[in-house]
């Protein structure tokens, strides 16, 4: 079977509209200090039918780390709510620009072993520059969808594996948090948390991976951009970022370009951060 493409376009998803198969999600989030209400922009503009997808809601409640994966059967029972089936198309978009939490959801399915799930290309900032239609108000009723999660941990690793990785080079440590929390001469949004990056990590922003428009760069410029990063293609990736939310744009770009599929340290720098016995480099 065909792999699903990652990502669609918008005039691709305007002809799908209508189709019963296809759920839209909006799953838009933002950090605090963005100052935007991701439920306030859903009432106000959403794509037709769309769905709100919390990335939150969609997390581990159980620990006070942020948007850690969530059980299976918390899973299962948000996607049974949206109505989303094992034979469903899911689409999924944030208002970011920049992929910051569409690409978390993608992965989440992806996670729980739901493969036909794909990013709006450019969010709805490019819908709405297409001039295509949009809805306000709360969500249309869907019947319960059938979806059964099951977790493939291949998509995940601890900080016991990313302290290995590190250890013994058996993988790339890509961190999608801006330069300057990288290098620890801005500060961390969540207090209580060091300024750095773990040593032998390499930095790679997620919103660079976007052109002007939000959307994904095309795979020549991608793959150039990932290499003078100094990601090596040929071998493993884990992916991180504050809080494992905006480094699943570093894996989405992987996927977009046929590059090994990797991985996400979803404990991220709340985690790494946090501890005393972490070891952090600044500069």
């Amino acid at each position: 079977m065909m792999p699903f493409p990652p990502l669609i376009d918008a005039g691709d998803l305007l002809a799908r509209i209508g189709d019963p198969r296809l759920v839209v999600l909006d799953a838009s989030w933002y950090l605090p200090a963005a100052g935007r209400d991701a439920r306030a922009d859903f009432r106000a503009a959403h794509l037709p039918g769309a769905q709100f997808f919390d990335i939150d809601a969609a997390s581990d409640q159980d620990t006070a780390l942020p948007h850690m994966a969530p059980p299976a059967a918390r899973f299962e029972a948000i996607a049974v709510a949206l109505g989303i089936s094992g034979d469903s198309t899911v689409v999924v978009y944030d208002g970011s620009g920049t992929n910051l939490s569409a690409a978390r959801a993608w992965w989440l399915f992806r996670l729980f072993g739901h493969e036909r799930v794909s990013v709006l290309d450019g969010g709805i900032g490019h819908w709405r520059s297409a001039g295509f239609p949009l809805e306000s108000g709360g969500a249309r009723d869907r019947p319960p969808g059938r979806f059964v999660a099951r977790l493939h941990p291949a998509h995940l690793r601890s900080l016991d594996a990313v302290q290995a990785a590190l250890a013994t080079a058996s993988a790339q440590v890509v961190d999608a948090r801006p330069q300057g929390r990288f290098r620890g001469v801005d500060p961390e949004p969540r207090p209580g948390l060091r300024g750095g990056h773990m040593p032998g990590a390499i930095s790679l922003p997620h919103g660079e991976l976007v052109d002007a428009s939000g959307r994904l760069l095309a795979p020549p410029l991608l793959r150039s951009r990932l290499l003078d990063a100094g990601v090596n293609l040929e071998l493993p990736v884990v992916a991180t970022c504050g809080s494992g939310t905006s480094a699943c744009a570093v894996l989405l770009a992987l996927d977009a370009i046929g590059a090994p599929p990797g991985a996400l340290y979803d404990g991220a720098w709340a985690e790494w951060g946090a501890r005393a016995d972490t070891a952090v480099e600044t500069g």
